[in-house]
This record gives C-alpha cells, structure tokens and sequence, in this order.
C-alpha cells in the first residue's frame, strides 16, 4: 500500500476520490485498501468502526472496478465510506447499541443504503453508537465506548460519534448517520466536521430502525450525511435524497438551488441563545466573530427578530412529541399518549413550522449553536437525570441541550452543521445552519461558501 495514497485518503473529498476513480487514476481496490489501512492502525484508542465488513467491500471495490472499465460512472463509484450502526446493512449486525438486539442482522439494506451502494459507494462497516441512539456520548454494552480523536477523554458526539470520529481521524470521507435530537450535528461538531439534517422525510428513513421494525415516518427523525466538507454534504444528498418507489410513480425530487452564490447577498438571522439551555461564552463569541467576518464579506446579519417562534414553548412541545415517538421500540416503560393528544402535538408542529415558514421570507438562513458546549468529558453516571455538564463554570442539566436541536427537528428544517473556530483549549467548535423547508442546497451551500472564505475542516493535531 502507498504511502502517499493512505496519507492522501486522509484529507481527500469523496468528489475528489469518485473522480480519480473514474479517471482510473486510482483503483476502488486500492482506496479500499488504503482506508482499511488507516482503519487498522488508528482505530485502537479511537474505536469508532465498530463492526468490520472488509472482505465484502473488497468485493465491492472490485465490482466498482469493473463498472469503470466498462465505462459507468457514479457520484460515489468506488468511495469507501461507513454508515451508522443503525441503518440496515445486509448480512451486518444491526443491535442499536442493546443488549436485547445482540445477535440480531439485517436481511436487507435501509433504503439509504441501498441507494449509497447503487451510487457506487464501498461500505467497509459501520460505526459506533449509544443504546437506542439516546445519548450525546457513544458507548454501549455490545460493542463499548467511542474517544473523540481530539482528545480521547471526551465524547465524540451522539449519537452518529463513531462515524463523526472516524471522518474527523482520516479513516474515511463520508458517513452515514441520523438525527431526532441532534445526532448529526452534535457529533459533527464535536469533532470538527461537517454534518447535514435533511428536511423531514427528504430521505425515506425506512430501513432505519430497531430490528423488527420498519423505520415508519416519525414526525422528526431524519437520516442523513457526515463528511469533511459541505460539498460531500451535497453529492451523498443528491444520491440518497428522493421519494421511495411507490410514491416516484408520480412525484420526482427537484431541490431547489441555494438560494444565492455569494455570501454578501444572504440575510443572515444570528440565533444564540435559548431559554431553555446554557450556551458557553466561547462558543457564543464564536458565532459573533463568524457574524462579524460574514458582514465584512457584504452579509446582512441580524442579531435578534420578532419573527423567531417562542422557543420554550415549541421546546415543551418537541419534548413532549420526542418522547412519544421515541416510546415505540425504545426502553421501557413506554409513555402513554392517546390519540388525542398526538394529533393535538401534531397541530402545535404544524403551526410552529408555518411561523418558520413566515421567518424565511425575511431570512435565507439562521446561524445558531450546534450544541451549547464544545465536546466533554466522557460522563459515566447512568441516570440521566442525574448527569450534569458544565458550561460558563457551572453544572448544568445534561438533557437541557435538546434545546438546540429542537427549533431544526420540530421545524422539519434543513440543518447543516459547519465548523466555525476553536477553543482557547484548541477544542473544535461547531454552528448549525437552519434553512427553509426544503431548501437544504441552501444551508449546505451557505457552509460550503463559508468553508471557501474563511477555512473549514482542521485534522486533529494528534492523529
């Protein structure tokens, strides 16, 4: 194996790799190689890829391969990437992070799979998470915990962290994860890397769910990619994006482009704080800076509008929806919820998502926390309620932090996760940038031409 290759797999795009591939500059065979490569010899203290699938994926490289020489092509035709525990990978383990679920492996692949795979993407295994996809932190009893390779004392992020991790390391170019609370873009900030929360139902999330369920549309939860650039936002999107076959007998997806080109024509709303949660000064200095340099480039950036929605009162409400939906296939006890109410919820989403609607013809995108602390501590206490984290020197609720997953979540809106700067301890530090229904080309847009102006994705020092 080069060198050179296995060093260049590390910063490489998957558009820059699906290219070389193409123009048979580089073998599949010899990506996947290279990335089993660094998987092997980084993977130790990091413990991200936590089921391995590289004798398949040599088979598939070698099909990609062999689609080359017969002159296809593809977005991702022979990019070696992982995807999340959770999604349905054929012949894989698919546990959740549950003891309950050990043993149990996917007959067919999620349709988000499925899709990456007919783009030519080459799975080489999937990545770690917390049980039932509930924590900020991913560690489990089947498979244990996942280090931040910024510094393995600290939480990678939840619940996509393994494949946040393994992004962040080098090991590979692209990830597939999901997100009702945050599980993108948390992890995507956290280890300094990019991350995308599709609108609600964009990519059908079926196949993405515990074993013995179906992935049935909850009002939230997305599936969706992580990558070290915005532009590989963009081409797994493209690839994964779209109805599902029953529904394509009539509709066809024709996402709307970013809204503009240049950040000095968007209007950009500056969102940084929440009544529900803390947020650390560093990070809200962060975004003041980033607001800063945005208007130096000829942005409009507002800091503060009546049009914004009551945020305690819509968090009370995501909370409340949250924790039924997540009630099936979840531990128990379930919460019960008559039918009532969960059309009562689902009235109160409607009209929270029609006053976003009403906020976006003011704005093109809303530059906000991605979490309200940079990534902590590894937290051992098992009860929930009981953990804290500290920002601005004092102990907050851990859980609070849904806060700033909830207005995207509730909203069904478009979220991008970008990084934005450091810490003084040298810590990434992570926004998120809310979109318009529908109009995820624009918030991913908006991180890609940040990235171009300012700087995006930094290694960690130590990797």
């Amino acid at each position: 194996m080069s060198e050179t290759l296995t060093r260049d797999l590390a910063s490489a795009t998957a558009g820059e790799l699906a290219e070389a591939v193409a123009a048979r500059q580089v073998s599949a065979l010899e990506l996947a190689e290279a990335a089993i490569a660094r998987i092997e010899a980084l993977d130790g203290p990091i413990h991200a890829v936590v089921v391995r699938d590289f004798d398949r994926a040599r088979d598939q490289a070698r099909a990609a391969d062999g689609a080359v020489a017969r002159g296809e092509r593809g977005a991702l035709l022979g990019v070696p990437m992982t995807v999340k525990e959770s999604h349905a990978v054929a012949g894989l383990p698919i546990t959740w992070g549950a003891e309950i679920f050990k043993g149990a492996v996917s007959p067919e692949d999620s349709v988000a799979v499925a899709r990456l795979k007919a783009a030519g993407a080459v799975i080489l295994g999937k990545t770690n998470i917390p049980p039932f996809l509930g924590d900020w932190q991913s560690a489990n009893p089947i498979y244990g915990r996942t280090n931040n390779p910024w510094d393995l004392g600290r939480s990678p992020g939840g619940s996509s962290g393994g494949g946040a991790a393994a992004l962040a390391a080098g090991m590979v170019p692209l990830e597939y994860g999901s997100d009702i609370g945050g599980s993108i873009r948390a992890p995507a900030a956290f280890c300094g890397v990019y991350g995308h929360k599709p609108s609600y139902d964009l990519v059908p999330a079926r196949g993405h769910a515990p074993p013995g369920a179906a992935g049935g549309g909850l009002p939230l939860a997305v599936v969706g990619p992580l990558a070290r650039t915005a532009s590989d936002l963009d081409r797994a999107l493209a690839v994964t994006a779209g109805p599902l076959p029953a529904m394509a007998k009539a509709y066809r997806l024709d996402l709307p482009q970013p809204r503009h080109d240049r950040l000095a024509d968007y209007r950009v709303l500056l969102l940084d704080r929440h009544p529900s949660a803390e947020t650390d000064d560093e990070i809200v200095g962060a975004l003041h800076a980033r607001a800063g340099q945005l208007e130096a480039m000829g942005a409009k950036v507002t800091r503060g509008s009546d049009l914004v929605p009551d945020l305690g009162a819509a968090h009370e409400l995501y909370l409340r929806l949250m924790g039924a939906a997540l009630a099936r296939g979840g531990p128990p006890p379930p919460v019960p919820v008559s039918a009532n109410d969960w059309m009562d919820m689902l009235d109160g989403q409607l009209a929270l998502r029609q006053r976003w609607s009403i906020l976006f013809e003011s704005f093109d995108v809303i530059l906000a926390p991605a979490f309200g602390t940079v990534a902590f501590p590894h937290v051992d206490e098992p009860d929930g309620a009981k953990r804290t984290l500290t920002i601005n020197g004092h102990e907050t609720p851990y859980f609070a932090q849904l806060a700033w997953a909830g207005p995207a979540t509730l909203g069904n809106l478009p979220a991008t996760a970008a990084p934005i700067g450091q810490t003084k301890a040298g810590l990434p530090i992570g926004a998120q940038l809310i979109g318009a229904f529908l109009e995820d080309r624009t918030t991913i847009g908006f991180a890609g031409l940040m990235e171009r102006e300012f700087g995006g994705f930094q290694p960690p020092p130590k990797v």
